[in-house]
């Protein structure tokens, strides 16, 4: 039987989501396991920060670490010619020097590449018209078209739920209120936690799966609830009892037994220490030969070993290389 794109899609969330479900009882039939909340900012790279021994941390922190990996097959010249381009990225404002903002900015594009991958995937989905905006039309005709047209489906969830949490959502990251979404409000949208003015979304998205007893509040049992069923288990993992004493202790800020707005926000959504900015700094601090406080396109290809990698990636062979050039 032949089936629209959006059938397709919506077939596709319905194999998402029954597997969601089945992934959801695998976890509760697991009660060690822990549900994570908190959204934290990645590290730049799971490699040492040791400039003394290699520049590999700093590779994956300006690159990304899947396209530092394209660099160590390159040789000085080809990562010096590459890095020359990106510098023109990065430089925002084109004039000549690349700040400790812009070279901030561009690793934390570098560091997010897969969401924008994401939101390349999912546009080609649900821009039906090919008009470069995505409205809330369109992605619900391509998302929940198909389920609507079947108000009892079998599998037992609320779509049309879904479909209103959606909308909600779509509506807080269209900034201009007209329904439709330009690929950066879209980001917003499918990546909420990724900008400032979607916070409250996120909080309160969060607020809603956890506040069982729907009172605006998230009280011990519902905060441990979420993390962990019982499943007929009288004792408790360790990490459990920890967090019942996270909780009390940091969580519930004003002792009154239960997690408010404010509360859940400050648990979900840390203000984690900024190592985008601190490499950044550092990356200014090691290339800035006249110390003007930014960096010319000369200053940092100069540095190349320091930015890329290349085939020379043994720190003794870049600096003999270095100095050859």
């Amino acid at each position: 039987m032949h089936t629209t794109a959006a059938q397709d899609q919506v077939m596709d969330l319905r194999q998402f989501l029954m597997c969601l479900s089945l992934c959801t009882v695998c976890a509760l039939s697991k009660p060690t396991e822990k549900k994570e909340r908190v959204h934290h900012e990645p590290q730049l790279s799971d490699k040492p920060h040791d400039d003394a021994q290699n520049f590999d941390y700093d590779h994956d922190a300006f690159l990304g670490a899947e396209e530092a990996k394209t660099f160590d097959q390159l040789t000085p010249e080809e990562s010096k010619e590459r890095l020359g381009k990106i510098v023109s990225k990065i430089d925002g404002d084109k004039d000549g020097f690349v700040t400790v903002d812009e070279l901030k900015d561009w690793i934390k594009f570098a560091q997010k590449r897969w969401i924008y991958e994401d939101v390349e995937r999912q546009w080609k989905g649900h821009d039906l018209n090919e008009d470069g905006l995505v409205s809330w039309e369109e992605y619900k005709n391509a998302t929940y078209g198909y389920i609507l047209d079947d108000p009892d489906p079998d599998d037992g969830f609320n779509y049309k739920q879904m479909m209103m949490r959606d909308e909600r959502r779509f509506k807080m990251a269209d900034r201009d209120g007209d329904l439709i979404a330009t690929k950066e409000e879209f980001t917003a949208f499918l990546h909420p936690e990724e900008y400032d003015y979607m916070k409250d979304i996120v909080v309160q998205e969060t607020m809603e799966d956890i506040d069982k007893n729907a009172d605006g509040f998230i009280d011990l049992e519902e905060y441990i609830g979420d993390m962990y069923s019982h499943d007929g288990n009288a004792d408790e993992p360790e990490w459990v009892k920890t967090e019942r004493e996270q909780f009390v202790e940091f969580r519930d800020k004003n002792r009154d037994g239960k997690m408010d707005k404010e509360e859940t926000k400050d648990w979900i959504l840390p203000s984690d220490y900024d190592h985008a900015e601190a490499e950044a700094r550092h990356l200014v601090y090691e290339s800035d030969q006249n110390k003007d406080g930014k960096l010319t396109k000369e200053e940092i290809v100069d540095k190349y070993d320091l930015f890329v990698g290349s085939q020379a990636t043994d720190f003794g062979e870049a600096l003999v290389r270095h100095d050859e050039f």
